[in-house]
């Protein structure tokens, strides 16, 4: 019998990773990545950089990663960077460079398609991977009679780091929702492999927000019922989850306890839209920053537009995103005729859309957004 093997890979601390390589006399330091370009190194006339850092730090600007370093006191990504430099003031800030971190994503995905080319894309830093028909996969060696899939999945984390200079967690198992939360286990830089067999031992002491799908106000409601980790909701009755959560929420919830999971292996999505949105590192005025305004209004067009020309799309519908400074968040759409793909056309038509816009208070956040895509093929743009 063929044994079911998806593999989760996660890269471990992914830009911050990528950072590193760059700057490797950073390696061991609690490092943030978050900043505005104000942040970039700058180079001495000895040539070595000199570093920016948190302490003292004003801004609403927020932590995308932080090396395992930073996290060790606490600071995260999603972090306000006010908020990390009260708990890190030393650590070293850098900013996003999303074009090196999107290389770098393609990198490791290509060393991971020489061996194993069933590849679900879930994001820049992680794919599900389907090993069940690699070769050697189902193979026993020794006395392991799963050390043919752990050789390969080895295999793999060596490949990307050959590719990549970089390392990844990966978690093996029957399917996607366990693999998920055993790429966790032994980060960073590790290789997990679980059976059912090891549901009990490895998954059930876990806490329930481990199990991807259980959201904050699900788990505040579960631990209201007493259920705080997953053996515990594997231990109630399914009718009971049903009662409490409804039919398809209870049922999932009683299977994903259970480590059932009987998804595919996803290997190709057609999007529903492309945006690109930014946060002011301070807020905006529509009159008194026009300029300012417009310069950002008009980037973010040019990079929906080329993200929907390197992807082959080009959708009806443009929209805009706006967030005030008393967080009231306002999306204007507009649908157009034909599709469009270029950054003219999106300017112009995102434009429309600002004018059904008050822009009496200031602004933090600017978005563009274009929807209904079709391959520019079908559209004939």
């Amino acid at each position: 019998m063929t044994r079911r093997w998806i593999a989760h890979l996660d890269m471990d601390a992914f830009y911050a990773s990528v950072e590193l390589l760059r700057y490797p006399e950073l390696k061991g330091l609690p490092v943030v990545i978050g900043g505005g370009r104000r942040h970039q190194p700058e180079v001495q006339p000895d040539g070595t950089r000199r570093f920016a850092t948190l302490a003292g730090y004003a801004g609403r600007g927020v932590a995308t990663t932080a090396t395992y370093a930073a996290r060790a006191f606490g600071v995260h990504s999603g972090m306000g960077l006010m908020k990390a430099a009260q708990r890190c003031p030393q650590a070293v800030l850098l900013p996003t460079d999303f074009d090196e971190y999107r290389r770098c994503s393609r990198a490791f995905k290509a060393a991971v398609a020489e061996l194993a080319p069933v590849i679900e894309d879930r994001g820049i830093d992680e794919i599900y991977i389907d090993l069940t028909g690699v070769p050697g996969a189902q193979d026993a060696v020794g006395h392991d009679p799963f050390g043919g899939v752990r050789a390969l999945a080895q295999e793999i984390r060596n490949n990307v780091r050959r590719a990549t200079g970089l390392t990844c967690s990966i978690g093996v198992t029957p399917n996607k929702l366990l693999s998920k939360i055993a790429s966790e286990l032994d980060k960073p830089d590790g290789l997990t492999l679980l059976t059912e067999a090891d549901i009990p031992s490895r998954i059930w002491p876990l806490p329930v927000r481990r199990i991807n799908g259980i959201g904050p106000k699900a788990g505040d409601k579960l631990a209201r019922l007493g259920i705080t980790t997953i053996g515990e909701l594997a231990a109630k009755d399914r009718e009971g989850l049903v009662g409490h959560f409804g039919a398809s929420y209870g049922r999932w919830l009683h299977d994903a306890a259970h480590g059932i999971d009987e998804r595919p292996v996803v290997t190709a999505h057609e999007p529903v839209s492309m945006s690109r949105e930014t946060t002011f590192e301070r807020d905006l005025h529509a009159r008194r920053d026009r300029a300012e305004l417009a310069r950002i209004f008009t980037s973010l067009c040019e990079r929906v537009a080329a993200d929907l020309q390197r992807k082959g799309y080009a959708g009806r519908t443009v929209g805009i995103k706006l967030r005030f400074d008393d967080f009231r968040t306002v999306t204007r759409d507009l649908t157009l005729p034909q599709p469009v793909a270029d950054a003219g056309a999106i300017r112009a038509a995102a434009g429309q859309c600002l004018k059904r816009v008050g822009l009496e208070r200031r602004l933090r956040l600017l978005g563009v957004r274009v929807a209904s895509l079709q391959r520019r093929e079908a559209a004939g743009t």
